[in-house]
């Protein structure tokens, strides 16, 4: 398989021991140049195969206002996928527009509805509930669903969000009721989304999961005369963590994609509806490197390497053993000296960044390198142990950028009172 793109990175021992001294670790530092290239790969091959399209950033994989103006430098079209009034905040600083968002809540408490009225956002509902919790802030003039299938795929079971164990989406034996009582509220323009899990490496599932999408557009045109303005295929994009792993072919994928419509719309009565995705770690996810100092080694029942990096810097692995390449800065082909665990400060047993890693020597002081941590990284940081979460910088070209400080010990307590 291709080396990691952020390899060449990792060999420039000079310069992140200069960004760690200069900001401290842990540290989440993100690469301009790979977001960029992300953002063109997705939006060529989508303007290439799909004539009608957006792209709406999932702002939960990394909500970090610079990172996401960034974005929207790179790719002035990026509208924001948002589930929280506090997602919304985030684009609205980034310069992404209300109108430019859908909105997809779930059990959305009266506050969340009306922050997305509010913004202008696309209201995409998780329930046919959710309708009588929309009214009362005025219905909008298009709305959509998300669709449960029935079935749902996702690198590991907390992040698969179809499927009959799921609590997301209007299953799909009602969605039909779902549209005809938005209807006779008086809505008129719909759309219909469908997000089912994340990770997903496999171009045959998205495939499948848009002819689902497709033939119930068809079912709901049949039954209720309802065109859609847009069909969401949501995100789910799924990015190597691994060596083995090879990385979506999303040429090949928009294509076949593509074909698809065309075959479903090109004799059909049914007006042709935008596709919409809704991407975050296939963005972001391999743009970010958590950076980590060695803070003490320990031979015992096992090995480890002690960090200043722990669970509530990066929750992935601890939340969902997840795996991450992490690396030694500086020598990131150095040969293993033998299997190790790495792990943080936290008082819990389920602090390890990695579990039985075969590893080059390191000593005290020696910096590492988490891979992938773009997405899900700094948005599930957390301050348990009472540790203030880390400090992120952007890197363009070279030249480091600070785009939210470390927190201290007196920000944790700023809320409180005695």
């Amino acid at each position: 398989m291709a080396p990691h793109p952020l390899l060449d990175l990792v060999r420039n021992a000079a310069l992140l021991e200069e960004v760690a001294d200069t900001f401290g670790t842990p540290l989440y530092l993100y690469s301009d140049d790979r977001l960029r290239r992300n953002l063109e790969t997705l939006d060529r091959a989508l303007s290439v195969a799909i004539p009608d399209y957006h792209i709406c950033y999932a702002i939960k994989a990394n909500s970090n206002p610079n990172l996401l103006s960034r974005m929207r430098y790179h790719l002035p079209t990026l509208g924001g996928d948002c589930s929280s009034p506090g997602e919304l905040e985030a684009a609205r600083r980034a310069g992404i527009r209300g109108e430019e968002c859908i909105f997809t809540g779930n059990y959305e408490a009266p506050e969340d509805l009306q922050a997305a009225r509010n913004a202008g956002a696309h209201i995409n509902l998780d329930d046919i509930t959710s309708l009588n919790r929309l009214e009362p802030f005025g219905l909008p003039d298009e709305l959509s669903f998300r669709l449960n299938p029935g079935f749902g795929r996702g690198t590991f079971a907390q992040i698969v969000t179809a499927g009959e164990k799921a609590k997301f989406g209007v299953p799909i034996h009602d969605i039909t009721e779902a549209y005809r009582r938005a209807k006779a509220l008086g809505i008129q323009r719909f759309g219909l989304q469908c997000m089912t899990g994340s990770g997903n490496l496999d171009p045959d599932y998205f495939v499948s999961l848009l002819q689902v999408i497709l033939d119930q557009v068809d079912a709901l045109y049949t039954e209720l005369k309802t065109p859609f303005a847009y069909i969401s295929l949501g995100g789910g994009f799924g990015i190597p963590y691994r060596d083995d792993q090879a990385p979506l072919d999303f040429d090949d994928l928009f294509q076949r994609l593509g074909r698809l419509m065309n075959k479903q719309f090109k004799h059909s009565r049914i007006p042709r509806p935008a596709l919409w995705i809704e991407p975050g770690k296939s963005i972001v996810g391999d743009t970010g490197i958590l950076l980590a100092r060695v803070t003490g080694l320990k031979s015992g029942y096992r090995n480890f390497i002690g960090t200043d990096a722990g669970m509530e810097t990066l929750m992935r692995p601890a939340l969902y053993n997840a795996y991450h390449r992490i690396y030694k800065v500086g020598d990131p082909e150095a040969e293993s000296e033998g299997v190790v665990d790495i792990t943080g400060r936290i008082c819990e047993n389920t602090d390890r960044l990695a579990t039985g890693r075969p590893f080059p020597k390191v000593e005290g002081g020696d910096l590492l390198a988490v891979m992938d941590v773009g997405a899900y990284g700094y948005s599930m940081a957390h301050q348990f142990n009472t540790r203030p979460r880390p400090a992120e910088v952007l890197l363009v070209g070279e030249q480091p950028q600070l785009i939210r400080r470390r927190e201290t010990i007196d920000d944790i307590f700023q809320t409180t009172k005695l």
